[in-house]
């Protein structure tokens, strides 16, 4: 039987990684539940005290079968490079230099948002490779425009 999985990030500002996350995938974070027009409205109705109101996010696919993905706060900050990194296919089935414009011009607004470029790959036959664009986001966690 197949599982659906959900994505987990450790950050230190949910809501901002959120709202990062959602521009860069086409999301939405996640709707506060039926009968509160915001987050803030339910938050106080359960009670949660304002300190923790930034403990976690979540944002949901627009549309489709993907998965949902999941910010908690966490106190520790990223230390080390990621075992496991998205890969953000914004240029399927493009080659060359085609695919390399839209990789740029995608890491161009992402950098208008707060990602950091880290480096890019070149496409190269030889080498069965594509070309790529490995991006931080806003808090460290590395990703590729693929």
């Amino acid at each position: 039987m197949t599982k659906e999985v959900q994505i987990t990030f450790d950050c230190a500002d949910p809501a901002g990684l959120a709202a990062f996350w959602a521009e860069l995938l086409g999301y939405r974070v996640q709707p506060p539940p039926d009968g509160f027009n915001s987050w803030d409205a339910a938050l106080e109705a359960f009670g949660v005290p304002r300190d923790q109101w930034n403990s976690r996010s979540a944002i949901l696919p627009i549309e489709g079968p993907h998965a949902r993905v999941f910010f908690q706060r966490v106190p520790e900050g990223k230390v080390v490079k990621n075992r496991l990194h998205l890969d953000v296919r914004v240029a399927p089935g493009l080659e060359g230099d085609d695919r390399m414009n839209v990789l740029e011009t995608e890491a161009d607004r992402l950098e208008a948002l707060g990602a950091i470029r880290a480096y890019r790959v070149e496409p190269d036959k030889a080498a069965m490779e594509s070309g790529f664009i490995t991006m931080h986001d806003p808090e460290g966690n590395e990703f590729c425009l693929d």
